[in-house]
């Protein structure tokens, strides 16, 4: 099992460093459920389909990421508190070219 380090600033501001599996096929979203980094019911309400932005987050390193589909990119133009380094956390999954990213998740919409 090989985990890499990732840091969430929650939406009290609070940093956490978590461990993230890269063999397990989750998403940032997954992750921030799992270790309980934001309220139940506040984030993934649509089960990582790309179609509520509850998962909104803001990419605070240099990490390459995937492109953004076009799903992601229509969602995030209706959402609220959008920024340039935004991304859906759902549309995010986990690989080993993760290690040391630092994100911070929205404002609840």
């Amino acid at each position: 099992m090989s985990d890499v380090k990732i840091k969430i600033k929650d939406r009290d501001g609070v940093v956490h460093e978590v461990d993230a599996p890269t063999d397990m096929n989750m998403n940032l979203m997954e992750i921030v459920r799992s270790y309980e980094l934001a309220p139940e019911g506040t984030i993934g309400i649509c089960g990582g389909m790309a179609m509520c932005a509850s998962c909104q987050c803001y990419i605070e390193s240099d990490h390459q990421l995937p492109e953004m589909s076009d799903d992601e990119d229509a969602m995030l133009a209706e959402a609220f508190h959008v920024k340039d380094n935004s991304r859906l956390g759902c549309q995010i999954h986990i690989t080993e070219d993760l290690e040391g990213l630092e994100v911070e998740l929205a404002p609840e919409s």
